[in-house]
């Protein structure tokens, strides 16, 4: 996926955070017989509950996105392995698919599901902070997270709903399947990849990488090509954009050796 498409992507999914919250307070104020929209209150057992009966209740699809604000899964009330147990609530006739950011992948559920006759779909991708099921196109629940706290809501409005079908579909044609991370080797070999995937989004010089990884320049160039062919990219662009897909780049906070963004040779 390209950067433009990224940002796209993630203006896209913050105007449905944005038209969510404003559809909710609208039907706050408005006694609805038929209501599309509900809030779900209490914290978040309430909201595991909800999650339980819309899983079990499914009978084509269930698409997850699982992608909280840095930080929240450390609240002391919720509990991941709870919320993968769900999963396997879900009717042998429905589909199960799950979005996840890089930094929430887990990996011992990503082989727990390869091992399985009928394992759940899993694929990366940069996502903004939203985490939401979505079940047989007809019904969402959707836990918006931010600096105030955490909104959550049973949504069945059509129009919002095709929004957020329309947009997981966008990203998973895009996203990386689990199963594909790339692996560079023993924790030494893994770290050294790591700096210099950061050199090269910083777009440092060469000779500025090597001298800060005290290598020669052809030492250099030998580990930037390696890299290249295990992420299968034609440029040193596209070696950056497959590594932040995968979830391999530091935060950018964190400085590449070099950081003077100086364009490379």
């Amino acid at each position: 996926m390209s950067i433009k498409a990224e940002d796209e992507l993630e203006r896209a999914l913050l105007e449905v955070r944005a038209l969510i919250e404003s559809t909710v307070a609208i039907h706050r104020d408005r006694s609805i017989r038929a209501q599309q929209i509900s809030t779900v209150d209490g914290g978040y057992r309430p909201v595991l509950r909800t999650a339980a009966a819309l899983i079990r209740g499914a009978v084509r699809t269930i698409d997850i996105v699982h992608a909280r604000m840095p930080g929240a899964e450390e609240q002391p009330d919720r509990s991941e392995q709870a919320e993968r147990k769900l999963i396997y609530a879900a009717a042998e006739t429905s589909t199960v698919r799950l979005l996840t950011s890089p930094h929430l992948v887990d990996e011992d559920f990503v082989r727990e599901q390869l091992a399985l006759e009928r394992p759940v779909a899993i694929r990366i991708a940069r996502v903004p902070p939203l985490q939401a099921l979505l079940v047989d196109g007809t019904t969402a629940l959707v836990v918006a997270e931010a600096a105030t706290g955490v909104r959550a809501s049973v949504i069945q409005k059509p129009e919002v709903l095709h929004t957020l079908g329309t947009l997981f579909e966008s990203v998973w044609r895009n996203a990386v399947p689990a199963g594909e991370r790339i692996v560079f080797g023993d924790r030494d070999r893994a770290a050294l990849a790591q700096q210099i995937l950061g050199a090269l989004r910083a777009g440092v010089t060469d000779e500025v990488a090597a001298r800060e990884l005290t290598v020669s320049v052809r030492t250099y160039r030998r580990h930037v090509a390696e890299i290249m062919a295990l992420l299968g990219a034609q440029s040193r662009f596209q070696a950056g954009v497959r590594a932040a897909e995968l979830g391999l780049l530091r935060p950018a906070r964190q400085a590449p050796p070099g950081g003077e963004g100086v364009p490379p040779k």
